[in-house]
């Protein structure tokens, strides 16, 4: 159904006095409920914006939350100097369209300067905390906003929609505050801060039903292409400068997509014939896999990799 249609239904029912929000209109609502609520407690809040599609949707929600003035805080993207150069390209291309500021954390700075050391398995994903800590100290942020659901994994789903990080930007999982109903608590001491999820409640359909009804663009990685992949550990990885294959891994042209776009040495692509985002809803809603547990290495160093690295700071 396009915007124009949506629209005139939910007016059809409202003059017929039988308004009710269907499931993607209550997320909807309760998203931008959160991201408003934010902006009132808070004084500097940021989102966090990697061109992925869970902070493409975050960002449509806060322009929508606040339209028709401008989104009314800046962005900023940890970039690991591993990216897929078209997901940074639709980075910038839609920071200047919506006319928000965009700061940018680089790792390649803290490994140029000694802060950071290569890893030996060439990923970058784990190198992005001390690059957001510091980012999240220099500008004072008090509330950072990020696209985790808790229907990606495990350590996700023990996170609170308001999760209060300590004064090194830790995170404790048994010390959150119970949040009932649409009740959320934004106090923090200086120097602590509070990562704020308004997606928390959404399934990886959801988005993809959501980004369909109200047609956002995506970077293409998400859309089935043709690209050189090799095959390691149970996923193909593309061939490109940030990641090569080994000499016993052999180099094939197949049509893939992404379900996530991080870091190009530890993210892979699924096989797949899905080129329009109906295709893609259906693909998904068929998956028992999230995107997570089927595309991500770094999620696979062990069973609490993510909960460990949430517990340093990280996303």
């Amino acid at each position: 159904m396009s915007q124009t249609q949506t629209r005139n239904e939910t007016a059809r029912r409202a003059r017929s006095g039988r308004l009710a929000l269907d499931h993607l209109d209550a997320l909807e609502s309760e998203a931008v409920h959160i991201i408003r609520e934010v902006v009132a407690e808070f004084e500097r809040p940021v989102l966090l914006f990697s061109g992925g599609k869970d902070s493409v949707l975050m960002l449509h929600l806060a322009a929508k939350a606040f339209w028709p003035s401008p989104v009314p805080f800046p962005v900023l993207h940890v970039d690991t100097g591993h990216n897929f150069p078209e997901v940074l390209e639709y980075r910038d291309r839609t920071v200047e369209r919506l006319g928000v500021r965009l700061e940018v954390a680089r790792v390649q700075d803290y490994i140029d300067d000694g802060r950071l050391a290569e890893r030996t398995d060439g990923t970058r994903n784990p190198l992005q905390t001390q690059p957001l800590l510091d980012a999240i100290a220099d500008h004072r942020f008090d509330a950072v906003f990020g696209g985790g659901r808790r229907d990606e994994e495990k350590a996700r789903a023990k996170e609170r929609v308001f999760s209060l990080r300590d004064e090194f930007g830790a995170w404790d999982p048994r010390n959150q505050r119970p949040e009932l109903w649409n009740l959320y608590n934004g106090r923090h001491r200086p120097g602590e801060h509070v990562r704020v999820f308004p997606l928390s409640n959404w399934t990886e359909l959801d988005v993809w039903r959501y980004i369909a009804r109200e047609a956002i663009e995506l970077p293409p990685l998400y859309y089935a292409h043709e690209r050189e992949v090799f095959h390691r550990d149970g996923m193909w990885l593309a061939v490109g400068p940030y990641s090569l294959p080994r000499e016993h891994e052999a180099v094939v042209t197949k049509q893939v997509r992404y379900r996530t776009v991080g870091d190009m040495s530890c993210t892979g692509a699924v096989e797949s014939d899905a080129t329009h985002v109906g295709d893609v809803v259906v693909e998904v809603a068929a998956s028992r896999l999230t995107e997570r547990g089927a595309t991500r290495a770094d999620d696979r160093i062990s069973e609490a990799a993510m909960e460990d690295r949430k517990k340093e700071g990280y996303f």
